[in-house]
């Protein structure tokens, strides 16, 4: 339907990573996960998009009214918002936690806060919210053996791409006046001072921090991993290229802690494809 293929194009246009898992999907969830996906990506532009706060306030809230008529079946096929109607067919078709989305609201509205995070058990809230909150939603679509554990096992994943994305962004989050790793953390390390700069903080082991952090979100992927046995596989390979993307993106990181400073680390499409290969093929990257 017209409603999927709008998704699909938000996807396709924006996904810069999520993208390559999904095409392993059959088309029926590669279907509801372009859905999913542009839903969320609403919610992102939201929460990072110019307008004034007290506005966007009132598109969250209007977002939250919109998943409120997707759990009461009200959604018309006729309706306007392309996005609302693909993600109620793939509600009905699959059985999709809805209420993840909420929570992934709760995440945006706490950046619209400006919260900050004293301790890392504080920031893992956060991180539940806007990372692990997709695992779960993706879950509803893939089907998993064991939903309890496998649900466990997505948000711990979860956790290891959102930690992997506060590295990546360390700079341009400092220029937004962001800062998502614990203060506990920077005092250890003698960065309390911020990531405004290209170098790192006068007298601060930054190269410990990272290495810290690294190794942080590297225990957590080998512990979300675990989630992969549990899907079938095609759900399998799509899950294991998006991990793989990021888990590769952290081991570059790992190497060269400084580069988080000079801009954005990234893969090249080619590597990306390669990974996503890899998961169909039954690796792991």
């Amino acid at each position: 339907m017209a409603a999927y293929r709008y998704c699909e194009a938000v996807t396709a246009l924006q996904a810069r990573n999520f993208s390559y898992g999904i095409r392993l999907l059959p088309e029926p969830k590669r279907l509801a996960m372009s859905a999913l996906y542009a839903l969320a990506r609403r919610v992102d532009d939201i929460g990072d998009g110019e307008l004034a706060a007290d506005r966007k306030k009132e598109q969250l809230l209007a977002t939250r009214a919109l998943l409120d008529e997707i759990r009461a079946g009200s959604v018309a096929e006729e309706d306007t918002d392309p996005i609302k109607v693909a993600l109620a067919d793939a509600a009905r078709r699959f059985p999709i936690p809805l209420d993840a989305f909420d929570e992934l609201i709760d995440g945006v509205e706490m950046d619209l806060r400006g919260e900050e995070y004293q301790t890392f058990e504080d920031l893992r809230v956060y991180c539940r919210c806007v990372a692990g909150s997709i695992g779960r939603l993706s879950l509803g679509v893939y089907g998993c053996e064991d939903p309890k554990r496998g649900a466990e096992y997505a948000d711990t994943l979860g956790l290891a791409l959102q930690l992997t994305n506060i590295l990546r962004d360390l700079r341009e989050d400092a220029g937004n006046g962001r800062t998502y790793l614990p203060a506990d953390d920077l005092a250890r390390f003698g960065c309390e001072q911020g990531f405004a700069r290209s170098t790192p903080p006068a007298g601060a082991d930054f190269t410990g921090l990272i290495a810290f952090q690294a190794a942080r979100a590297q225990g957590y992927f080998e512990d979300g991993l675990r989630l992969l046995p549990m899907l079938d596989r095609r759900s399998r390979a799509c899950t294991a290229a998006m991990a793989g993307i990021y888990h590769r993106l952290l081991g570059r990181i790992a190497a060269e802690p400084e580069s988080v400073l000079r801009g954005r680390v990234s893969l090249p499409g080619w590597e990306k494809a390669y990974v996503a290969l890899s998961g169909l093929a039954g690796g792991r990257s």
